[in-house]
């Protein structure tokens, strides 16, 4: 069989003298390249060193959105909601989009990172802000969303919007049994290599299995790797191998 599943990694999370994940070494080996833009991580230079090397290994560019928390990681939750997300949203594709343009290429796709990830999927309100501020940039930009569940309000909101969805799966996590992502501190929330090329593999045949044994369906259209995992070039490297393989 053959996949059109696409890989993601999610990129450029340092700041200033500050580095984290290989991107040099992992840019060849994905087809999107989800850059972080000032929110959780990420400055000018780094942003403008990782549009280089995407533009250069042909990587597709996407925003990595995050709350303004770089202390945190972008993995605490913060209570801006309403203009004041839309703006914040706003102010990091526009510093990504604006170095990508100066550098001869452009930001397709926008994906919320952490804390701010897991409020679009808990809080309707939150995902409607999200979604306006995609909306409104003059690009058409497509917004990933998590595979599973799926969704009726956030489809219907996604056509109120006019937007695109991107559906996206992890390799490198695991699920719990109602297809949300396990707690980084729960045992089984992260994958090595071996776990992670094999759910990589199940994934692109619409299908993963939780720590307790339930096989769950789902549908992607993309799955994401994180280069800040331990042993991240190895696993993503094994990921690739295992899609090129089908």
């Amino acid at each position: 069989m053959t996949t059109n599943l696409t890989l993601n990694c999610d990129m450029g999370e340092g700041f200033g003298p500050w580095n984290m994940g290989d991107d040099r070494s992992i840019m060849p080996l994905i087809d999107a390249a989800s850059i972080a833009c000032g929110g959780h991580a990420g400055d000018p230079t780094t942003i403008r060193t990782c549009v280089e090397l995407a533009k250069r290994h042909k990587t597709e560019i996407g925003a990595h959105v995050s709350y303004p928390d770089k202390q945190g990681f972008g993995r605490r939750a913060m209570d801006i909601t309403g203009q004041a997300l839309i703006d914040l949203i706003q102010y990091q594709i526009g510093a990504l989009d604006g170095i990508a343009r100066a550098h001869g290429t452009r930001v397709a796709y926008v994906k919320p990172h952490g804390a701010l990830y897991h409020a679009m999927l808990a809080d309707v309100d939150v995902l409607n802000d999200i979604m306006a501020a995609v909306a409104s940039w003059h690009a058409e930009l497509e917004l990933v969303v998590l595979a599973t569940p799926r969704d009726r309000k956030t489809l219907q909101l996604a056509v109120e919007h006019g937007l695109t969805l991107r559906y996206e799966a992890f390799a490198d996590r695991g699920y719990t049994s109602r297809g949300l992502l396990l707690s980084r501190d729960k045992p089984g929330a992260i994958l090595d290599a071996e776990q992670a090329a094999k759910q990589a593999k199940a994934i692109a045949q619409n299908t993963l299995k939780t720590p307790g044994g339930r096989r769950i369906p789902v549908t992607a259209d993309t799955l994401c790797v994180h280069s800040d995992s331990p042993g991240a070039i190895q696993m993503i490297a094994a990921i690739r191998k295992a899609l090129d393989g089908l």
